[in-house]
């Protein structure tokens, strides 16, 4: 386990969709739109027309992904993560009517149905990045070395 301490300079950007905007991609635009480098996802509803997300298969490394793509009306329960020098790590949870619910980690390409909010807060003198580990063939997250 590793933790990183940060107490200083930060700001909160809001984001609001629009039906038809595409979640994750629209993200990462306003990463570069706010100059966000290293953030954090504290919020996040909203309604999706599809999603496509992908969860891990087994517990063996390296992982192994599944793919898969839900087309159907669908709530944004939450949705949280990080922003590692400029590339967020988003995971959403999703229901669907009174019995399903779904979750994993978002992919470009899910479609905002009606609206959906999303509040990030700036981190602007923490650095974080994350690290690729060739024994385990993941990449981790680190703080300023």
């Amino acid at each position: 386990m590793k933790s990183f301490n940060y107490s200083g300079n930060y700001e909160f950007i809001a984001i609001g969709f629009e039906p038809g905007d595409m979640m994750l991609e629209s993200v990462r635009e306003a990463i570069k739109k706010h100059n966000i480098i290293n953030g954090a996802v504290i919020s996040g509803i909203g309604t999706l027309k599809n999603a496509n997300l992908h969860h891990i298969t087994h517990t063996e490394f390296p992982p192994l992904n599944n793919y898969f793509t839900l087309e159907k009306p669908l709530e944004l329960v939450s949705v949280d993560g990080l922003i590692a020098n400029g590339e967020p790590h988003l995971h959403v949870a999703l229901t669907c009517g009174e019995d399903e619910a779904y979750g994993g980690h978002l992919e470009d390409g899910s479609e905002i149905l009606y609206l959906g909010e999303i509040l990030i807060i700036k981190f602007n003198d923490f650095k974080l990045h994350r690290k690729y580990d060739k024994k385990l063939q993941v990449s981790l997250l680190n703080g300023e070395e």
